[in-house]
This record gives structure tokens, sequence and C-alpha cells, in this order.
């Protein structure tokens, strides 16, 4: 039975302004698929978005929806979060809005553990914004910003948000959209802060920037630097480079106990807060 994604969305909003072949809208369409499956009611939910491509999608869907600043969407969902923390919060963020200008949002959300869900499309480029390079962008690659290639190492989200403190944490590719469904469905059912990175195609400004105009070109350069986690493991660093280690780095309170030194939130944010408040109205 096909999905009915018109429940979801916006038509009067449609035609959508990303470019053909983009790998955004099989991200969108993931989450949808997902919200489906945990029977979210679209009143109780809220998508908030900063600046950038990805952040372009909660416009197209039909819930409550906030498009605020660059870099900025964490926060306008943590004030939503803390406001009515029965809601369910969903983030839409490019690797740009999320680890640049948003990045010590992002970090301190992780911490925080708030119950909300991050998904950051990771297409290693600003790719609205004039083809900069990003805190993605793989060394050696060209940008706008990088005409003969870039220097600076690049961020691995997931390891950051691992750090950081986040309880689910996963990662897959636009050229797997159930898998992502799956793993954005789990973030969904984490009672914490969950980030899903979605590694996605640019060809109109990553790609043409590098030899990979066309989306074909730009999926199967994605598609032959995938390497499953486990196998990852057991590998070199200088094999690992450049290449897109993809499964669930975070799934479970059990994974978060065998790293050392992890002074991580023991109850959700929200909770945590509500408890304080309840002890200080006792006095």
């Amino acid at each position: 039975m096909a999905f009915d994604y018109e429940k979801y969305l916006r038509m009067d909003k449609i035609p959508h302004l990303w470019c053909p072949g983009c790998g955004i809208g099989v991200v969108l369409k993931a989450m949808l698929r997902a919200m489906e499956n945990v029977n979210w009611e679209r009143n109780d939910t809220a998508f908030v978005s900063g600046i950038g491509c990805t952040s372009r999608a909660p416009g197209y869907i039909d819930c409550n929806t906030l498009h605020t600043t660059h870099g900025r969407g964490l926060t306008f969902a943590t004030g939503i979060k803390m406001a009515q923390p029965d809601k369910n919060l969903v983030i839409f963020s490019g690797d740009g809005d999320a680890t640049a200008i948003g990045g010590n949002h992002f970090i301190h959300a992780c911490r925080r553990n708030i119950d909300m869900t991050l998904i950051v499309v990771n297409n290693n480029i600003y790719g609205m914004t004039g083809g900069q390079h990003s805190p993605t962008t793989p060394i050696g690659f060209k940008a706008s910003t990088t005409i003969y290639g870039n220097v600076d190492p690049s961020f691995d989200i997931c390891l950051l948000a691992r750090a950081a403190g986040a309880t689910y944490v996963a990662r897959s590719t636009v050229n797997k959209g159930r898998t992502l469904e799956q793993y954005i469905q789990r973030g969904f059912e984490n009672k914490g802060f969950s980030v899903i990175e979605a590694v996605s195609n640019c060809h109109t400004q990553f790609g043409r920037k590098n030899n990979m105009s066309d989306p074909i070109s730009s999926r199967k350069w994605i598609e032959d630097r995938e390497i499953p986690l486990a196998k990852a493991r057991d590998m070199k660093a200088e094999d690992l480079k450049n290449m897109v280690i993809t499964g669930e780095f975070i799934t479970e309170k059990s994974d978060l106990e065998r790293w050392e030194n992890y002074n991580r939130a023991e109850k959700e944010y929200t909770e945590a807060y509500s408890d304080i408040i309840k002890k200080v109205k006792k006095k």
C-alpha cells in the first residue's frame, strides 16, 4: 500500500525549491514515514529549522513549524520543549547550520540530553548560501572558499554528538531511505537527545566543483565510500580517511556505560528541570 505523503505535506507549497536529484527529499520522506510509524499526532509535533537548503523542509510539512535564524534551530526548539515538554520536537539542519554557526548550540543540546531529535543532512558544503566549504568538507575537496582544495580537518558529526552526550546517534545515507527511516524512528522513540546524520549529495554546489555535477555520480561517490560501523572498527585510521561510516553509534544506556569518564545526564532534561521546580516549591 502506497504511503500517503500528502497527509503530512502542505501541497500548496509544492513544487519545492530543491534541485532535481537532491537528497533532502529522501530524508523528508523517511522522516514522514517514521512519524507515521510512531503514531505522532500532527498537532502535538513541531518542526524547527534554521537557514539553508535542509532548513526549508519544515515549510512543506503540515504541522506546527518554525523557521528561525541561521544555526539557532536548536535554541528555539529547546524553548518550545521547556514550555511544553509533552510535545514532540524535530529539528532539521544542514551540516553548516548544525556544526558551524550552530555548533555551540549543538554540543550543549547533546550535553543536556533534552528530548528532541536533530536530523542533520550532511552534503559537505553550504549549498544555499554560495557553495562555501563547511565543517564536514573532506580534506582536499574544492568549494567556493577552497578553490585549491580544503585543508581543514572535517568534523565527524556522529562522534561529536556521542562525545557531547547525545543518547541516540546514528548515520545513514540518502541511498538507503529505509535505513534512514528506521534510524529516525528509533530517534523519535528515544527519551533524550537523538542525532541522525543523513549523508546526502549536493551535485549543484559540491559536485560541480568536484567533477560530480549530476545526482547519479554524486550518489555513486557516496555509495563507494560507505563502510558499516562493524567493519570500520577493525580497520586502520588511514584506511578510513574521507570514508562514510554508517550505523548506530549510541543506541541505549548500556552503550553509554561503556565509555569512561562520561558525566552524562541521568535524566531527560525537562524531567530533571521539573524536579528542581518541585523541590523549590516544597521549601
